[in-house]
């Protein structure tokens, strides 16, 4: 890529792209091209074509994607399969239309079995059953990657598929009911730690900038402490979903996009191509490293110096027991990680603190 080069980040606002956008004004790339999605929906195969004869990108970043944790996953399936097929088809077909040059496909590394052998390389790929409670949207992941595959091996295309693990980072989603487990657990345990000190003025301000099921910061005190009741967070103590015993790997989202944008720069489809039949053509993104989500709570605890009590409920799924991914192709390319989680956990309380 040259530095003029026109670049779509698809999905720009978002945790990923939005770190994506940053990290390529950091490296100097100077004619980056984003929409949000009032002004452009990727679920409208007509708006993007448009888009796309319009705008006529050079390379383009897949980052947009409907995402969620356990409970929203388990919840819209139908939502998370059908969004999530009809935004990769539409950017990735008129991406091969409109010769784009390369193109970054953004998965997800729900994309391998339950029972996968750990850590997951990426020959784990199809081998075994998914995890029942995000299997539709870990189908359509995999759908993507082999979209991408599929047009190299029958157009030449240059379309590059990685699959992140769990991120969390700036701008990332603390929706109680929609968010992933990493910023889920900061918000309950920093509002269980304000209900704790009678703190209401700071739980006013968190539900003014992110309001529960519609309940904001001006409602009465027995209406938010309704919420925050639904949620687990209570004035001694807060309850988090299953038994804190699976082990997940966590990557700051910033270092996702330095990687991201690193393979954008040096790699190409041809160089990942191994054997006769073309498979297992995409790349792990993560650290290699794990925490349990009980461990993972009592960081979290110290940072925000909650003094009361994690309770977990075990009456709740768990998910996947473990899923760590095997880094060692992007290693072999030149990348490694360098933000460890309790860095990153502190580094994302701040963020949620100032910015949130």
């Amino acid at each position: 890529m040259n530095k003029s080069s026109k670049i779509y980040v698809a999905g720009h606002t978002g945790l990923v792209g939005s770190a994506l956008w940053k990290n390529l004004l950091s490296k100097g790339y100077t004619n980056l091209v984003g929409r949000t999605i009032e002004e452009l929906d990727l679920l409208d195969a007509v708006a993007v074509k448009r888009f796309f004869d319009v705008e006529q990108p050079e390379y383009v970043i897949l980052a947009a994607a409907k995402v969620g944790g356990i409970v929203a996953n388990n919840t819209y399936r139908a939502d998370f399969i059908y969004q999530n097929l009809q935004i990769q088809n539409n950017v990735i077909n008129e991406s091969f239309l409109h010769n784009v040059k390369k193109l970054l496909f953004l998965g997800s590394t729900c994309i391998y079995p339950r029972d996968s052998h750990q850590p997951i390389a990426e020959t784990e790929l199809l081998t075994a059953p998914l995890e029942y409670t995000n299997e539709p949207y870990a189908i359509a992941k995999i759908a993507g990657l082999k979209m991408c595959e599929s047009f190299n091996i029958q157009y030449g295309t240059n379309f590059i598929a990685v699959m992140p693990t769990n991120l969390y980072g700036p701008n990332d989603n603390f929706d109680l009911e929609k968010s992933h487990v990493l910023p889920a657990m900061i918000r309950k345990i920093f509002l269980a730690d304000c209900l704790m000190r009678g703190d209401w003025q700071s739980i006013r301000k968190d539900f003014a900038v992110g309001p529960v099921e519609n309940v904001n910061g001006d409602a009465q005190k027995e209406i938010i402490s309704q919420k925050l009741e639904k949620y687990g967070i209570f004035a001694d103590r807060v309850e988090l979903w299953g038994s804190g015993k699976p082990l997940r790997e966590f990557l700051w989202s910033e270092e996702m996009a330095d990687a991201s944008v690193f393979i954008m720069e040096n790699v190409d489809f041809k160089d990942l191509v191994n054997g006769q039949e073309i498979r297992n053509c995409h790349i792990n993104i993560g650290t290699g490293k794990e925490i349990s989500i009980k461990d993972l709570s009592e960081l979290i605890k110290q940072t925000i110096d909650y003094q009361d009590n994690i309770i977990f409920d075990t009456t709740k799924p768990d998910g996947t027991m473990r899923k760590l991914t095997d880094p060692s192709k992007l290693h072999s390319l030149g990348w490694h990680h360098k933000i460890e989680i309790d860095e990153g956990v502190k580094k994302m309380f701040e963020w949620y603190k100032k910015d949130f």
